[in-house]
């Protein structure tokens, strides 16, 4: 899919999982493979091939949506610390120069 269609694109997967019900997302799923199915055939199927897993979260209540819907548990678990914790792209390139004056 070219990145001009990626806004689009974007704006129609949000609507499968902002869904208010499952119902609703299997609606939203259709329509995103109605818009662009025909055109994008890979980029529909990476989501209705997997769509019981995608969409497995509806199963559970809809305050527990925000917390099952992440990427990646562990790292919003430590989004926190990862804020506070300086960090480097590794050593530094070529010699620092001493902030000493030598004699």
């Amino acid at each position: 899919m070219p990145k001009s269609m990626h806004p689009s694109a974007i704006a129609a997967m949000k609507d499968i999982y902002m869904a208010g019900d499952l119902d609703k997302a299997q609606l939203a799923v259709k329509a995103f493979d109605v818009g662009y199915g025909a055109k994008y055939p890979k980029a529909v199927a990476k989501i209705v091939d997997d769509l019981d897993v995608l969409l497995d979260f509806y199963r559970y209540p809809a305050e527990h949506w925000i917390h099952l819907g992440t990427t990646n548990p562990i790292e919003s678990t430590f989004a926190s610390v990862r804020l506070r914790t300086k960090v480097t792209k590794g050593p530094a390139r070529g010699r620092r120069e001493s902030p000493w004056p030598t004699s």
